[in-house]
């Protein structure tokens, strides 16, 4: 990861990173997460979930997210009793929406379910600093809602 592609602001127990809204920032984020974790206690034990969760959330934010050119995405990750909270800006105000019906054959419309799954708990607010949405979950140790 070059310095250009990431703007980061660390303090401990949480992190915040800027980046591109383009697909390079899906694998961008999952490094720095593993990162981010490996410097937490007992964060392995989020890992596997968190990672699925957070690539979830970064590829909508890239792909669905309707905005101007130009616009980043940021990613924010704090650890709370034990459990991830991740956190997804982007500058477009449309909430995410989970699509329940998708056929066997579809190649995508399941990403929300699987956060829905791995996750304890998931939501969308409105950015208090300004345009867009947060899209946030809260992943625990041992799994989702399920």
């Amino acid at each position: 990861m070059s310095d250009s592609l990431v703007t980061p602001a660390t303090v401990a127990g949480e992190a915040f990173f800027w980046l591109p809204r383009h697909r390079s920032s899906v694998p961008s984020a999952r490094a720095l997460l593993g990162n981010f974790l490996s410097e937490v206690p007992n964060g392995a034990t989020l890992a596997a979930d968190g990672t699925l969760v957070l690539s979830e959330l970064v590829t909508n934010a890239v792909v669905h997210a309707r905005v101007p050119r130009g616009r980043r995405i940021a990613v924010r990750f704090e650890v709370i009793c034990d459990h991830l909270r991740i956190e997804v800006h982007d500058a477009s105000n449309e909430r995410p929406v989970i699509r329940r019906f998708g056929g066997a054959d579809d190649v995508s419309g399941r990403g929300l379910c699987l956060v829905e799954t791995l996750s304890v708990e998931w939501g969308c607010q409105p950015r208090p600093e300004g345009i867009g949405k947060i899209v946030w979950a809260l992943v625990g140790p041992k799994g989702g809602a399920r």
